[in-house]
């Protein structure tokens, strides 16, 4: 058994019982939906088809990180049983949660100086930063210490791939990810915007395509250009959506079918309330290992 914590946020969009089969902790962000706060629990105190559907009429959504006391009154309890660290954050080019996660850190050091608390930016989202987590519990149960493992991430976070689709453009014009004129057009000619994660982990517009149909095959085929050994590839792949399993399914189906030497079946899992605020109902997340995500000069 380990003698350290891996630990990552709710945002990871895993199942609960995927983290426990696992044994990976986490801590839970939060969000709002009407007012009402509530913990971004997987599904827990909403169930996402409940959510997404408030969504889609109309309800008010906001979300809230976890703040430095937070980290502090769930990281204490592992050091108090002798227990290291290692906590893995969502993305920082899309969230400040990693500040809070080092401002804790560096205040329990001060109390725990013989334990290890190392944080570590995941530059990942959604269940791409679950397939991170994943990998990082493999490497823990092949023995790897606590250093090996945070070694290990560091040196191979860009080496994983995040590409989005949406049907529904919506909360995305709300955000302000896409003008009002640009939404009201890409509305009129049927455009699902494909987007991805850039090397500072920001969520990056890429493609305009017209036609669910055309978009399906097109997020697979970025798949083709850059998972590890192309076609090949016979790792682990992760889906998560937003309210829309039938695209999900269809991704994944043509994901099984393109690379047969894939480990296992394509795992689908529902993208949590933290980032699904931001994307509302209709959007379709595909995630697999690859070459190193590019510098934008590069």
């Amino acid at each position: 058994m380990a003698d350290y914590v891996l630990s990552c946020c709710s945002t990871a969009d895993l199942s609960q019982e995927h983290f426990r089969g696992r044994d990976i902790s986490y801590i839970c962000f939060h969000f709002e939906l009407d007012g009402v706060q509530y913990p971004d629990d997987l599904g827990e105190s909403i169930p996402f088809e409940e959510f997404y559907a408030a969504m889609a009429n109309g309800s008010d959504t906001k979300t809230s990180q976890i703040n430095a006391n937070e980290f502090e009154l769930y990281f204490e309890p592992f050091l108090q049983q002798g227990l290291d660290i290692l906590h893995v954050t969502l993305s920082s080019g899309i969230s400040g949660v990693l500040n809070s996660a080092c401002l804790a850190r560096d205040a329990l050091k001060e109390r725990y100086p013989e334990r290890k608390i190392l944080v570590v930016d995941s530059l990942a989202a959604s269940s791409g930063y679950g397939l991170l987590m994943d990998r990082l519990a493999d490497l823990r149960d092949e023995g790897r210490s606590i250093d090996e493992v945070y070694e290990w991430c560091l040196e191979n976070r860009l080496s994983l791939h995040h590409w989005f689709f949406s049907t529904d453009l919506t909360f995305y014009i709300k955000g302000g990810r896409i003008s009002k004129t640009a939404g009201f057009v890409g509305g009129l000619l049927n455009i699902c915007p494909l987007l991805n994660m850039d090397y500072m982990g920001r969520l990056i517009p890429r493609y305009k395509i017209r036609t669910k149909k055309k978009v399906i095959h097109a997020i697979v085929e970025q798949m083709e250009q850059y998972a590890t050994a192309g076609k090949s590839y016979s790792g682990k792949c992760y889906i998560s959506h937003s309210a829309c399993e039938e695209d999900a399914l269809a991704v994944a189906s043509l994901v099984e079918e393109r690379f047969p030497a894939l480990k296992g079946k394509v795992e689908i899992y529902s993208i949590g309330t933290t980032i699904g605020s931001h994307t509302g109902p209709g959007t379709v997340a595909l995630f697999f290992w690859g070459i190193r995500r590019p510098t934008e000069e590069s």
